[in-house]
């Protein structure tokens, strides 16, 4: 017995021989297409980007932001996030990203600025109380930098006198993600519009601060700030939008392999002709076109071969409780790792007055390895203790560990983030 199909559309029939046990059977109806879920490929990207956030601020290897831009990446997977939430009305969306953000911000605004004045700060420290009060709303709306002390006490030299400095600097990234996501509305009608100009005019408003305008009086206050963060990570985060919207879909496959490399080359040979010194490796992260560049190829590239895995590949499914965590508490991560590595120096200092470290342990002792080994349980200690804010402020059930539960029977982790 032959039947003939057609199949997938294509117009030649097919003829097949049915089974007999077969035979009898009722007419089966096609499988239900696949709910969309979460996108694997992008979590991996997300939990990649965190771990190499963490590495940098321990090491400071400088060639770190090369082989992984994890900020470009994390903007670009925000703002394709951020698009396909634009399918609802805008003022909701920004709502509900507003509502994501700040409340895990407030929580580490209100124990930071605890500890600074326990540690000595105030509004006197500055010589201007009012102005010291005024700033402390950006605790409360990011759009600039929260302010902090530059020296303290160090808890009796406990810790350097700079560990505010170096706890809170990292959240210039929430700035520019608070702004992004303001502005994201915008940027999709432009990019619907004009995709080639909106994709580039960051990466050109880059180049023009950075050279016609750097030697002006006006750089590096706060306006500056925004702005180069923009220019630096705005390309990133409309590509990712664009790769959302199906746009790199609809250009020819040999396009971004082919310029994207080219945009990377152009901002490697800018970040070798800086005139730095010599005998020192030069930071991408300190040379805003570069790192604009380098990004835009490097996310470009991941997105074009950006696989939408719904599900894990079998050599990455041991992974799927790790990364899945990750992303559930992706913003206590960013916020509090910084706090860890600080914490984890007065840790150690205690050793060097045991003689077995002392005398056979000082390698131990002076290695960034050992502050890393140290700091990780720590970030785990914070997350657990603070990560459920993210639960409250995404309106969910708080869970002190979110790790994904087994799903019986299939031996595989359901993810629930």
């Amino acid at each position: 017995m032959t039947a003939s199909y057609e199949f997938g559309g294509v117009q030649d029939t097919l003829t097949l021989r049915v089974p007999a046990v077969l035979r009898q059977a009722p007419d089966l109806a096609p499988p239900a297409p696949r709910k969309a879920g979460r996108d694997r490929y992008l979590d991996l990207l997300r939990a990649l980007a965190l771990f190499r956030v963490v590495l940098y601020h321990n090491f400071g290897w400088f060639w770190l932001p090369v082989v992984f831009p994890s900020m470009g990446v994390m903007f670009a997977l925000a703002g394709s996030l951020m698009t396909r939430s634009l399918s609802r009305p805008a003022l909701g969306v920004i709502r509900g990203r507003l509502r994501r953000l700040l409340p895990p911000m407030w929580l580490f605004g209100g124990v930071m600025l605890a500890l600074e004045i326990v540690d000595g700060w105030g509004p006197d420290a500055e010589g201007h109380p009012g102005w010291w009060w005024s700033k402390l709303l950006f605790w409360i709306v990011p759009l600039s930098t929260p302010p902090y002390a530059d020296s303290l006490n160090g808890f009796g030299q406990l810790t350097e006198p700079s560990w505010a400095a170096q706890v809170i600097v990292p959240l210039w990234y929430l700035r520019a993600y608070l702004w992004f996501v303001l502005l994201s509305p915008l940027m999709l009608w432009a990019l619907r519009r004009m995709p080639v100009v909106t994709l580039s005019a960051p990466i050109a408003l880059s180049i023009v601060m950075n050279t016609v305008f750097i030697d002006q009086e006006f750089v590096y206050g706060r306006v500056w700030e925004t702005t180069t963060d923009f220019a630096t990570f705005g390309s990133c985060w409309i590509l990712g939008m664009a790769h959302q919207e199906g746009l790199l879909k609809k250009i020819p496959q040999y396009i971004v392999p082919s310029i994207a490399p080219l945009i990377m080359v152009a901002g490697w040979w800018y970040l070798q002709t800086r005139p730095v010194d010599p005998t020192l490796p030069t930071d991408i992260e300190s040379w805003p076109i570069a790192q604009a560049l380098w990004s835009f190829g490097f996310v470009a590239l991941l997105l074009h071969v950006s696989p939408s895995w719904e599900e894990w590949p079998r050599p990455l499914e041991r992974w799927n409780g790790l990364i899945s965590l990750l992303n559930a508490r992706a913003v206590s991560v960013y916020l509090w790792h910084q706090t860890a590595l600080v914490a984890a120096i007065p840790l150690i200092d205690p050793l060097w007055n045991i003689a077995l470290f002392y005398e056979h342990g000082r390698w131990l002792l002076t290695s960034q390895w050992f502050t890393l080994l140290v700091a990780l349980p720590l970030i785990g200690l914070l997350v657990l203790t603070f990560g459920w804010v993210e639960d409250v402020a995404a309106k969910r059930r708080p869970r002190l560990f979110p790790y994904p539960r087994r799903v019986r029977g299939r031996g595989r982790r359901r993810a629930r983030i």
